[in-house]
């Protein structure tokens, strides 16, 4: 039945990076047994997209995109607690069920499965959960793989407490901006790096209470040593983050947006006991205690931009340069002719 039908699909292939995306339309997929077919409402942009469309250079087209919240199309035939109608926000990170047993490259949607910006997308049904209640689509939209990684390096892995001093550095992106708010409702003590000074009341607003303007050398303009730092900018900001950690501190790594490689001595992490670790995205247990959180402390996501998936190179390109401070989310809908709905037994 699958094939009478397509949806309109952001697609990457032939050339890396935005100039490859297009807007096409695609077969569209059906749910399979354990699978459940999301009519996509709205998807969040991540800086994930901007990594797999530079890596794909290919005429494999790929249909890019993590987030989604949707409704439900269509349900498997094994899926019996989900219902045609649902609204649901989709966890992009696939097969990872024992936070302990941590994978050799964790699955993600839209590299390398198909992803989340098309009109529908298929993913196993244990993936799909309630939209936070004091969320709207747009918010929720913004939320799934940025606050996924914020939680899972906060906590899992950087073990915050209350109390503590956190440092967090690119601060003003999806992760970032959630990890900050999180941290200021754990009532640590929270200091914001960025390189723009015009960023410094949004970061406030989100419950920093120090910032810090530029990268190199920040651990000098620190009130006092950090008991934990958040990373994300790699090479540039690294030096300085080892510099700015108390003795016995932690150095949590989930990104590299300047470069990954690095000078270390190793000791740094001897003498001065520090632990280095490094994390990408989450597990499912991670993914539903980080839903609880960000419902037990109402906290939303900070949306830059609401644009419609058509704009997508351009929301990509001003992602890449650093301007914005949260997450662009893509409003996505059928155009042109219109296609019918695919009924709940069309699989």
């Amino acid at each position: 039945m699958s094939e009478k039908f397509t949806m309109q699909a952001l697609v990457h292939a032939g050339s890396a990076g935005p100039d490859g995306l297009r807007l096409e339309q695609v077969p569209r997929p059906e749910a399979g047994s354990d699978e459940v077919l999301v009519k996509v409402v709205a998807a969040g942009l991540n800086r994930h997209e901007l990594f797999v469309i530079d890596a794909h250079t290919d005429d494999g087209p790929k249909i890019v995109g993590a987030d989604a919240v949707g409704t439900i199309a269509a349900t498997g035939s094994s899926t019996d607690s989900l219902r045609v109608g649902d609204t649901v926000l989709i966890n992009p990170c696939i097969g990872w069920t024992d936070t302990e047993d941590v994978p050799e490259v964790p699955t993600i949607l839209g590299g390398p499965v198909q992803g989340t910006f098309a009109e529908y997308v298929t993913v196993p049904s244990v993936n799909v959960r309630p939209v936070p209640p004091h969320l709207s689509d747009i918010e929720a939209a913004a939320l799934g793989l940025a606050g996924l990684t914020a939680y899972r390096a906060l906590f899992t892995k950087g073990r915050l407490r209350a109390g503590h001093h956190v440092v967090i550095t690119g601060a003003t992106g999806g992760a970032g901006t959630l990890a900050v708010s999180m941290a200021a409702a754990t009532d640590a003590e929270v200091t914001v790096v960025t390189r723009h000074s015009s960023k410094i009341a949004q970061a406030t607003a989100l419950g920093a209470t120090h910032v810090v303007v530029g990268i190199d050398g920040f651990n000098e303009k620190l009130h006092k040593p950090a008991d934990l730092v958040i990373d994300s900018v790699g090479s540039a900001s690294f030096p300085a983050a080892v510099k700015a950690l108390r003795p016995g501190g932690r150095i949590i790594s989930f990104g590299a947006t300047t470069t990954p490689d690095i000078t270390l001595s190793l000791r740094e992490l001897f003498f001065r006991q520090t632990t280095l670790e490094g994390t990408s995205m989450g597990s499912a247990p991670e993914f539903d205690q980080m839903l609880q959180f960000v419902t037990d402390h109402a906290i939303r996501p900070t949306v830059h931009a609401v644009r419609p998936l058509s704009e997508a190179a351009d929301a990509l390109r001003e992602m890449a340069s650093g301007v914005a401070f949260g997450k662009t989310v893509f409003t996505i809908g059928p155009t042109g002719t219109p296609q019918p709905s695919p009924s709940a037994d069309a699989r």
